[in-house]
């Protein structure tokens, strides 16, 4: 199925063409088109072009309207103030563009592929081993998983890579300790759950931590272990990498009941990096980019100075030859640059951390590494806040567990669809219930832009009233019903129809999807995509009052509004979907 050309598009064809031929001195002028609450669009360009080539925007303005090439697309072109055009279009060009759309049996909606994909390498959803997730890991996930979709749905190539901490020195205290109490991390049954895996890693770090605090001797052998494990001693690797697997349980069992599939191959952590450590380190000395300054190896920056006014270094390596995460990161561009063939490369990575990225990424554009043909972008997220507005703690001041938070999620949204549930057993409920309580906490984050704070409220996030994920569910299960209801009437489009207002605002509002997707991945910005979904469910609730479906006046109005309702649902179960939200049929 090929694409199909949005209305909008076509409009502005148009008005390009009749603004070409009006100034055919002023080359090709962009007519500057959006959408109106005077009509369905508004053209401002004329305004900017009159100024430039010294005419009257009005009499400019007249001239277009007398060179647009109407047809069954525009119904009126009105000049309106110093210049503007007021465009209405024909009921006819909605519903035949809305039909086309519908044919596409892709479950595309007729959406268009990215003109030039490329490759994008994305790193989010990065946990530590032998650490509890908690809610900071939230929000790199979930934009993470809905940037990568929105990436891939346009037809680019997306190489996804979770960069979990699983290196550094706190390492070479639970190797020994393993070591010296080897069954610590037995499991009794051949399967054990995420929850068991954690509590085994919790307890085992624990008591490898009050072990090195208190006894010097084992501190001692701990740290002859870090080095150990850097010289690839085969037996310290091994048992380094039952932690790794301990926690790559617990993790894909976070990320299960996320609704996230993360798959190990994409799972290369710090230590895939450290072969490479080196020869980063060599090639950046030798380029002059890097510099020993006291002993360590540095990259100065004119523009970033502490509060005392000396340049603030990123450091490489330290004095001592330890690596720190500035070695790894840079590692990691050569890699995902030159094995990888990134074109772009996206850090979905807490705002905290931006000075930091924004070192590595002129380092590695000083050494060649980055350029116009490679970007790096920090995809900078803010902080998940309480309702008291400060960062989100448990009464005792602790971190909250992931898992503790979306286990009351799915409580909360549970008692939300029991309420409603009039023919649901059970197990479906409960089922409902995990799908309207993770995409709730999903679409709070994903309606906040990324760079925002955004307050964790659960009673917000599971109402039926306001901007939730619960609505555009709500709305899409509602529209589901009706469709099941409408016996032997089938949804059909039929142009010849007048529509009624809300119609034509549904109609317009489901033409500018494609236009959003493309907007929303170009951008990384799922936040526009969700704007998107809950202004089409608000006009779908508007339709759905003021236009009577299984009850409209003749058959074909019965067939055509079932058609509206349908490629309604249709965008947003697929809109929805590019949000990594589930779109239950029954609610």
């Amino acid at each position: 199925m090929a694409s199909v050309t949005s209305l909008s598009d076509s409009v502005h064809q148009r008005l390009a063409a009749a603004l070409s031929a009006a100034l055919p001195q002023a080359g090709s002028a962009d007519p500057l088109l959006r959408r109106s609450d005077r009509a369905d669009f508004q053209a401002n360009g004329i305004l900017a072009l009159a100024k430039k080539e010294k005419a009257n925007p009005r009499e400019l303005a007249t001239q277009v309207v007398s060179g647009v090439e109407s047809g069954e697309l525009i119904k009126d072109v009105e000049v309106s103030g110093p210049g503007f055009l007021n465009i209405t279009l024909t009921d006819r060009a909605i519903t035949a563009n809305l039909a086309a759309r519908y044919a596409d049996d892709t479950g595309r909606l007729g959406v268009p592929h990215a003109g030039q994909p490329g490759t994008t390498v994305i790193d989010y959803a990065q946990p530590n081993v032998a650490k509890e997730m908690h809610v900071g890991h939230l929000r790199s996930a979930v934009i993470g998983d809905a940037v990568v979709k929105l990436l891939e749905f346009t037809g680019e190539n997306v190489v996804r890579r979770h960069h979990i901490g699983d290196w550094g020195t706190q390492f070479g205290m639970l190797i020994q300790y393993l070591e010296e109490h080897p069954h610590e991390l037995d499991h009794k049954a051949d399967e054990v759950s995420g929850e068991e895996a954690m509590s085994n890693l919790d307890r085992l770090y624990k008591a490898a931590r009050k072990l090195f605090d208190a006894d010097e001797e084992f501190k001692t052998r701990a740290r002859r272990r870090v080095v150990d494990l850097q010289a690839g001693d085969p037996r310290t690797v091994a048992t380094w990498q039952k932690f790794v697997d301990e926690s790559k349980i617990y993790f894909f069992s976070v990320f299960e009941k996320l609704d996230m599939e993360i798959r190990d191959a994409d799972i290369v952590g710090e230590s895939g990096y450290n072969d490479m450590l080196a020869e980063t380190c060599r090639l950046l000395e030798e380029s002059g980019v890097a510099v020993r300054s006291e002993g360590a190896l540095c990259v100065f920056f004119d523009d970033i100075k502490g509060p005392d006014g000396n340049p603030v270094p990123l450091i490489v390596q330290k004095s001592d030859g330890g690596y720190g995460y500035a070695a790894t990161d840079l590692s990691a561009i050569r890699d995902r640059v030159f094995n990888l063939k990134a074109d772009s490369i996206i850090y979905v990575v807490d705002a905290r951390q931006s000075l930091h990225f924004k070192m590595v990424f002129e380092t590695a554009r000083r050494a060649g590494w980055l350029g116009d043909d490679v970007k790096a972008h920090q995809l900078a997220f803010g902080t998940v806040l309480g309702k008291d507005g400060k960062p989100f703690k448990t009464r005792e001041g602790e971190t909250v567990r992931l898992v503790d938070l979306l286990d009351e999620a799915i409580d909360r949204a549970s008692a939300v669809v029991r309420e409603k549930a009039q023919d649901l057993s059970e197990e479906e409920i409960a089922e409902r219930g995990t799908q309207v309580g993770v995409g709730a906490v999903k679409y709070a984050d994903l309606s906040t832009s990324a760079n925002r704070d955004y307050k964790f409220d659960l009673d917000q996030m599971v109402s039926l009233n306001g901007d939730t994920s619960v609505y555009l569910q709500y709305a899409y299960a509602r529209i589901q019903s009706i469709l099941r209801k409408a016996g032997a009437s089938r949804p059909a489009a039929h142009p010849e129809l007048e529509l009624h207002e809300a119609e034509r605002a549904l109609g317009l509002h489901a033409d500018s999807f494609a236009a959003t997707v493309a907007e929303a991945a170009t951008e990384y910005a799922p936040h526009k995509l969700a704007a998107y979904l809950y202004q089409l469910a608000s006009l779908y609730t508007t339709f759905y009052d003021k236009c009577p479906v299984l009850k409209a006046e003749t058959q074909e109005q019965i067939e055509n509004r079932l058609f509206l309702c349908d490629v309604t649902a249709r965008t947003l179960h697929r809109g929805m979907d590019l949000l990594g939200i589930r779109t239950p049929e029954r609610l």
